[in-house]
């Protein structure tokens, strides 16, 4: 029996007729929306929204708001999280994609010093879009198939990070409707605490509907390196020297600075790069040190350096620690450099091996402490429990590229790491021991007080919310209270819910 006392709960077949010729209540859209890329968490939603346009979106979150019992609403661009962002169990799924159909040519406007985009667009049609200029966004994703809102949300990162910060360091100006309904355009100048607020704030404080990305010369072409170490000294500081050449040094530095662990679990990974006459004596080192390092740089360079690219790629290598007979180097489109997993994830999808358990983790690791995560983590957690990890990315970042007034959240050191453990469960019980494995690495570092931060971050507990936003907290919830009081957006990441 309902008590009196509390309102019923909200039901699609009440929306205004206006709203509710663009909610889908149909069972197979419901399931698509019901899980993201993780496939871990599962949240049936009520409807989902079908918006062709902005004042949708504004019309949408002001009739919740206005109803004693508001439905909560999750925007959902590719569906990229790993942990829920994108769903909800008592609410709305908001399907941003249907938002070019009434842009009429729109959804990407090239500029000379920016580019105006959908916030449903791709990052690879962006690239594709400013590239006919000759010009190109500066910071990127490493995965091309994602929406530019998923990752302003986020923060979205790759070996570019270190010169150019994240996407969201990036951003000029954004469009977002709040979780009040109002549509607000804000910048760092103008309405600048929504701006820093949605820019990493994981779609708590508003819907990001369009965002003005800053434009930079395009090159054509990328000298792509990878240099193998066995040791792991080695190669952190050939790593850290690469990523502070720029403003050590007169001449240009690398452009692109990533690594990778290839590590002798089954089975082999992270071998795509590499010919079919490079892999066997690649699989031999692996499995005499058990744990192999490698460097990935980018030289980018265009018909006009193409003339002293090799000069300038000679000196940022020499005195490097690599194993001499373990250098691998490519030259390839810089379109195709960017959209280089792409081969991958069309061969795993052929294989049927993409719609699986993500059980993924990324996290954020302070310098000073990393050659104690290499010890706890890499060698005696991840090696030996020889659970498969399909890569493992392992590289820095400066912090003076990222903007600490945006919500991201990052180790405070001046240098930090990203390691992403990337994870395809395939048979019973592997989602199961990657999850726990992925626990143990958190509680490790607890244990032994390395302040690691996770990025795209998943809790159970409000505690352990507060605990990873740290000092960032009180912030967090302030701007919670002011864009969307009553706890409506994303409500799949349990922050306030």
């Amino acid at each position: 029996m309902v008590s009196n006392n509390h309102p019923h709960p909200w039901s699609p077949l009440h929306a205004p007729k206006h709203l509710a010729k663009k909610l889908s209540l149909d069972r197979k859209t419901l399931s698509l929306a019901s899980s993201d890329f993780g496939h871990i968490n599962y949240e049936t939603p009520l409807a989902v929204f079908e918006p062709s346009s902005e004042t949708d979106i504004i019309d949408l979150i002001k009739y919740s708001n206005s109803l004693p019992n508001p439905f909560t609403i999750a925007p959902r661009g590719q569906g990229h999280s790993t942990h829920g962002q994108s769903l909800t169990h008592d609410g709305v799924v908001l399907n941003m994609n249907r938002l070019s159909d009434s842009r009429n040519g729109s959804e990407i406007v090239v500029y000379d010093e920016y580019v105006d985009v959908g916030a449903e667009q791709l990052w690879i049609d962006v690239l594709g879009a400013t590239l006919k200029h000759g010009l190109t966004p500066l910071s990127w994703t490493d995965y091309m198939y994602l929406s530019v809102g998923g990752t302003l949300s986020n923060a979205g990162i790759n070996g570019t990070t270190f010169r150019f910060g994240p996407q969201i360091s990036n951003v000029l100006q954004l469009h977002v409707v709040t979780g009040k309904g109002d549509l607000v355009k804000c910048s760092h100048v103008n309405n600048s605490e929504l701006f820093y607020a949605v820019l990493g704030g994981l779609g708590q404080f508003g819907v990001i509907t369009r965002a003005r990305i800053a434009l930079g010369p395009a090159p054509t072409r990328v000298k792509w390196l990878r240099l193998l170490y066995t040791d792991f000294c080695e190669f952190s500081e050939d790593q850290e020297h690469l990523i502070s050449f720029h403003e050590k040094h007169d001449t240009n530095g690398a452009d692109h600075v990533a690594g990778y662990i290839l590590a002798n679990l089954p089975p082999p990974r992270d071998v795509s790069f590499y010919s079919e006459h490079d892999l066997p004596k690649i699989t031999s080192l692996v499995t005499q040190y058990g744990l192999v390092y490698s460097l990935e740089l980018g030289k980018f360079y265009d018909i006009d350096s193409e003339s002293h690219v090799q000069e300038e790629l000679a000196k940022l290598i020499k005195g490097l620690k690599f194993i001499p007979t373990f250098l691998f180097e490519k030259d390839v489109s810089y379109e195709e450099f960017h959209n280089r997993l792409q081969v991958d994830i069309e061969f795993l999808k052929s294989k049927g091996l993409f719609d699986v358990p993500h059980p993924w983790m990324d996290l954020f690791v302070p310098r000073s402490r990393i050659t104690d995560f290499n010890e706890g983590v890499l060698k005696d957690i991840i090696l030996k429990q020889n659970i498969p990890v399909a890569s493992i990315i392992f590289y820095p970042m400066n912090k003076n590229k990222w903007d600490d007034r945006m919500s991201a959240i990052t180790p405070n050191e001046d240098v930090f790491y990203v390691l992403g453990l990337f994870r395809g469960c395939f048979v019973k019980g592997e989602l199961e021991a990657s999850e726990a494995q992925n626990s143990q690495i958190l509680q490790f570092c607890k244990d032994v007080g390395i302040d690691a931060k996770v990025y795209l971050p998943s809790f159970k507990t409000q505690l352990e919310w507060v605990e990873h936003c740290g000092s960032k907290w009180e912030l967090i919830k302030e701007r919670k209270d002011e864009f969307d009081p009553k706890k409506l957006l994303s409500p799949g990441l349990k922050i306030f819910n």
